[in-house]
Protein backbone atom coordinates (compact mmCIF):
# COMPACT_ATOMS: atom_id res chain seq x y z
CA UNK A 1 0.00 0.00 0.00
CA UNK A 2 1.35 3.46 -1.29
CA UNK A 3 0.55 6.78 -0.11
CA UNK A 4 -2.83 5.53 0.88
CA UNK A 5 -3.92 3.53 -2.11
CA UNK A 6 -4.09 0.08 -2.67
CA UNK A 7 -1.78 -1.37 -5.99
CA UNK A 8 -5.10 -2.23 -7.55
CA UNK A 9 -6.51 1.23 -6.98
CA UNK A 10 -3.39 2.42 -7.99
CA UNK A 11 -3.59 0.95 -11.65
CA UNK A 12 -7.46 1.95 -12.03
CA UNK A 13 -6.94 4.73 -11.11
CA UNK A 14 -3.70 5.59 -13.31
CA UNK A 15 -5.76 4.05 -16.37
CA UNK A 16 -8.80 6.49 -15.59
CA UNK A 17 -6.25 9.77 -15.46
CA UNK A 18 -4.51 8.66 -18.68
CA UNK A 19 -7.06 10.01 -20.77
CA UNK A 20 -6.32 7.03 -23.52
CA UNK A 21 -8.48 7.85 -26.62
CA UNK A 22 -9.15 4.14 -27.73
CA UNK A 23 -9.63 2.79 -24.21
CA UNK A 24 -12.45 5.53 -24.11
CA UNK A 25 -13.89 4.84 -27.60
CA UNK A 26 -14.02 1.36 -26.62
CA UNK A 27 -15.88 2.20 -23.48
CA UNK A 28 -18.05 4.48 -25.41
CA UNK A 29 -18.79 1.73 -27.60
CA UNK A 30 -19.31 -1.02 -24.72
CA UNK A 31 -21.99 1.08 -22.75
CA UNK A 32 -25.44 0.84 -24.51
CA UNK A 33 -27.59 2.90 -21.78
CA UNK A 34 -26.66 6.83 -21.08
CA UNK A 35 -28.71 8.58 -18.09
CA UNK A 36 -27.38 11.75 -19.73
CA UNK A 37 -25.72 12.90 -23.11
CA UNK A 38 -24.05 16.48 -23.11
CA UNK A 39 -23.23 17.49 -26.66
CA UNK A 40 -20.66 20.41 -26.43
CA UNK A 41 -17.92 20.28 -24.47
CA UNK A 42 -17.64 24.07 -23.29
CA UNK A 43 -18.04 25.96 -20.02
CA UNK A 44 -21.87 25.16 -19.90
CA UNK A 45 -21.46 21.32 -21.46
CA UNK A 46 -18.63 20.45 -19.01
CA UNK A 47 -20.32 22.31 -16.10
CA UNK A 48 -23.78 20.40 -16.76
CA UNK A 49 -22.05 16.72 -17.51
CA UNK A 50 -20.32 17.34 -14.45
CA UNK A 51 -22.98 18.41 -12.19
CA UNK A 52 -25.12 15.47 -13.40
CA UNK A 53 -21.96 12.90 -12.95
CA UNK A 54 -21.69 13.95 -9.18
CA UNK A 55 -25.63 13.40 -8.77
CA UNK A 56 -24.37 10.18 -9.83
CA UNK A 57 -25.94 9.78 -13.63
CA UNK A 58 -24.10 8.00 -16.09
CA UNK A 59 -22.93 10.70 -18.18
CA UNK A 60 -21.46 10.81 -21.93
CA UNK A 61 -19.88 14.60 -22.74
CA UNK A 62 -19.22 14.60 -26.36
CA UNK A 63 -17.12 17.78 -28.01
CA UNK A 64 -16.11 18.01 -31.66
CA UNK A 65 -13.22 19.76 -31.16
CA UNK A 66 -10.86 19.70 -27.91
CA UNK A 67 -12.87 20.85 -24.56
CA UNK A 68 -12.96 23.92 -23.41
CA UNK A 69 -11.48 24.92 -26.70
CA UNK A 70 -12.17 29.04 -26.68
CA UNK A 71 -14.29 28.69 -23.66
CA UNK A 72 -12.16 31.33 -21.93
CA UNK A 73 -12.58 33.98 -24.73
CA UNK A 74 -16.48 33.18 -25.46
CA UNK A 75 -17.84 33.72 -22.66
CA UNK A 76 -18.94 35.38 -19.85
CA UNK A 77 -20.75 34.97 -16.82
CA UNK A 78 -22.38 38.49 -17.80
CA UNK A 79 -26.40 38.24 -18.95
CA UNK A 80 -25.48 41.26 -21.60
CA UNK A 81 -29.13 42.02 -23.02
CA UNK A 82 -27.81 41.35 -26.37
CA UNK A 83 -26.08 45.01 -26.54
CA UNK A 84 -23.05 43.25 -28.74
CA UNK A 85 -25.72 42.78 -31.83
CA UNK A 86 -26.81 46.81 -32.13
CA UNK A 87 -23.51 46.76 -34.62
CA UNK A 88 -24.78 44.34 -36.41
CA UNK A 89 -27.69 45.50 -37.14
CA UNK A 90 -29.84 42.32 -35.77
CA UNK A 91 -32.25 44.72 -33.84
CA UNK A 92 -34.73 41.66 -33.15
CA UNK A 93 -31.89 39.99 -31.67
CA UNK A 94 -31.02 42.84 -29.06
CA UNK A 95 -35.01 42.35 -28.35
CA UNK A 96 -34.92 39.04 -27.98
CA UNK A 97 -32.18 39.37 -25.49
CA UNK A 98 -33.25 42.15 -23.08
CA UNK A 99 -36.64 40.37 -23.12
CA UNK A 100 -34.27 36.97 -21.93
CA UNK A 101 -32.41 39.36 -19.40
CA UNK A 102 -35.47 40.42 -17.82
CA UNK A 103 -36.79 36.98 -17.27
CA UNK A 104 -33.29 36.10 -15.82
CA UNK A 105 -33.62 38.74 -13.53
CA UNK A 106 -37.58 38.19 -12.05
CA UNK A 107 -37.21 34.57 -11.88
CA UNK A 108 -33.57 33.96 -11.02
CA UNK A 109 -33.17 36.76 -8.50
CA UNK A 110 -30.89 35.09 -6.55
CA UNK A 111 -28.34 33.50 -9.27
CA UNK A 112 -28.77 37.47 -11.52
CA UNK A 113 -27.41 41.00 -10.17
CA UNK A 114 -27.58 44.59 -11.69
CA UNK A 115 -24.09 45.71 -12.67
CA UNK A 116 -22.62 48.98 -13.88
CA UNK A 117 -20.09 49.92 -16.41
CA UNK A 118 -18.20 52.67 -17.49
CA UNK A 119 -17.51 53.06 -20.75
CA UNK A 120 -13.98 55.17 -21.47
CA UNK A 121 -14.18 57.68 -24.36
CA UNK A 122 -11.06 58.73 -25.95
CA UNK A 123 -12.52 60.94 -28.58
CA UNK A 124 -15.50 62.70 -29.73
CA UNK A 125 -16.20 60.20 -32.92
CA UNK A 126 -16.64 58.00 -30.08
CA UNK A 127 -18.25 59.70 -27.66
CA UNK A 128 -20.82 59.99 -30.52
CA UNK A 129 -20.58 56.30 -32.00
CA UNK A 130 -21.10 54.77 -28.47
CA UNK A 131 -23.45 57.61 -27.20
CA UNK A 132 -26.21 57.06 -29.92
CA UNK A 133 -26.00 53.45 -29.68
CA UNK A 134 -26.44 52.76 -26.29
CA UNK A 135 -29.36 56.10 -26.88
CA UNK A 136 -30.64 52.99 -29.16
CA UNK A 137 -30.39 50.49 -26.88
CA UNK A 138 -32.15 52.39 -24.63
CA UNK A 139 -35.12 53.04 -26.87
CA UNK A 140 -34.95 49.33 -27.89
CA UNK A 141 -34.91 47.97 -24.08
CA UNK A 142 -38.54 49.59 -23.62
CA UNK A 143 -40.65 47.96 -20.72
CA UNK A 144 -37.57 45.85 -20.10
CA UNK A 145 -35.00 48.57 -19.36
CA UNK A 146 -33.24 47.87 -16.27
CA UNK A 147 -31.70 51.43 -15.79
CA UNK A 148 -30.62 54.25 -18.70
CA UNK A 149 -27.60 55.81 -19.99
CA UNK A 150 -26.14 58.51 -18.38
CA UNK A 151 -22.81 60.40 -18.97
CA UNK A 152 -20.39 61.05 -16.36
CA UNK A 153 -17.61 63.20 -15.90
CA UNK A 154 -13.98 62.68 -13.95
CA UNK A 155 -15.88 63.78 -10.26
CA UNK A 156 -18.82 61.71 -10.86
CA UNK A 157 -16.87 58.44 -12.31
CA UNK A 158 -14.73 58.61 -9.10
CA UNK A 159 -17.15 59.17 -6.49
CA UNK A 160 -19.57 56.48 -7.68
CA UNK A 161 -17.55 53.66 -8.70
CA UNK A 162 -15.70 51.06 -6.26
CA UNK A 163 -12.64 50.24 -6.18
CA UNK A 164 -12.15 53.65 -7.97
CA UNK A 165 -11.55 54.34 -11.42
CA UNK A 166 -8.04 54.99 -12.36
CA UNK A 167 -7.46 57.28 -14.99
CA UNK A 168 -5.25 58.15 -17.77
CA UNK A 169 -4.73 61.21 -19.99
CA UNK A 170 -8.71 61.00 -20.99
CA UNK A 171 -10.32 64.35 -22.04
CA UNK A 172 -13.79 63.76 -22.54
CA UNK A 173 -16.70 62.33 -20.90
CA UNK A 174 -17.94 58.42 -19.90
CA UNK A 175 -20.67 57.09 -20.28
CA UNK A 176 -22.27 54.61 -17.84
CA UNK A 177 -24.12 52.03 -18.98
CA UNK A 178 -26.36 50.17 -16.71
CA UNK A 179 -26.87 46.74 -16.98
Amino acid sequence: MKDGVRPSESRRLSKFLLMNRDNQLHQIENTTLWDIVVIGGGATGLGSALDAASRGYKVLCVEKTDFSKGTSSRSTKLIHGGVRYLEQGNFSMVKHALQERWVLLNNASEATKKLSFVLPVYSWWQFFYYGLGLMLYDFLSGKFSIGKTRLMNKESVLKNTRPPYRFSQRRYPLLRWSV
